[in-house]
């Protein structure tokens, strides 16, 4: 599978506070998929109370077995009656879903008890689908309505940020809205084409929560 290539754990303290990258998982043919954390993301993610996974306590041991069996709990369930809706919401080429690194990557593992997500460094395949959803919704305080699902959506790189290189604004005319998730906006980076954006759901009431982006090549 060429799409994918190492997948970043990252974790906040809450919503709206800034993403650390804190670990790294490698899949490779002949040793299976080795996780480690990254000193350097830890140390800045301690000062905002960051402790380690449960599963893999040792910040300085590379793990190399169990690692997609425990990471792989966050997956959903196979068994659920709506599995078919959450294969389709996520993009999920039906040809790899008992492939547990591919799923990890396309659902960012995200559970609703903790702050952690499985962010992937995609490659600029012919057939690259994935969904991500916009970051920096807090700062832009977009009002309900401006997104709706099916919109398409610009985007400019940013690569003078000063918070991340990779940074990537998303526009919708000439309005700005967001930026796309540390680690997936590299595949912007490196694509010799332009990426196709569009709004898949957008979740509000008040204000806007979240907004979920289909990427294409």
């Amino acid at each position: 599978m060429k799409e994918i290539g190492l997948i970043y754990l990252t974790w906040r303290e809450g919503q709206g506070k800034r993403r650390h990258r804190v670990g790294v998982l490698k899949r490779s043919a002949t040793n299976g998929v080795l996780f480690k954390y990254l000193s350097e993301g830890v140390k800045q993610a301690q000062e905002d109370g960051f402790s380690p996974y449960t599963e893999f306590p040792d910040l300085e041991k590379e793990y190399k077995s169990g690692v997609l069996e425990i990471f792989g709990q966050r997956i959903m369930k196979q068994e659920r009656s709506d599995i078919q809706d959450l294969f389709d919401f996520w993009e999920i080429d039906p040809k790899f879903k008992g492939d547990k690194y591919y799923m990890l990557a396309h659902t960012q593992g995200l559970n609703p008890t903790d702050n952690f997500e499985f962010l992937a460094e995609y490659n600029p395949v012919k057939e690259l689908r994935f969904l991500t959803d916009l970051a920096g919704l807090s700062q832009f305080k977009l009002k309900p309505g401006i997104l709706r699902p099916g919109d398409l959506l610009t985007y400019e790189k940013e690569p003078d940020n000063p918070y991340d290189r990779f940074a990537v604004k998303v526009l919708k005319g000439d309005t700005p809205i967001g930026y796309i998730k540390m680690v997936h906006s590299k595949v912007f980076h490196k694509s010799k084409r332009p990426l196709i954006l569009q709004v898949k759901a957008v979740e509000e009431n008040s204000t806007i929560k979240k907004v979920f982006l289909k990427v294409q090549a």
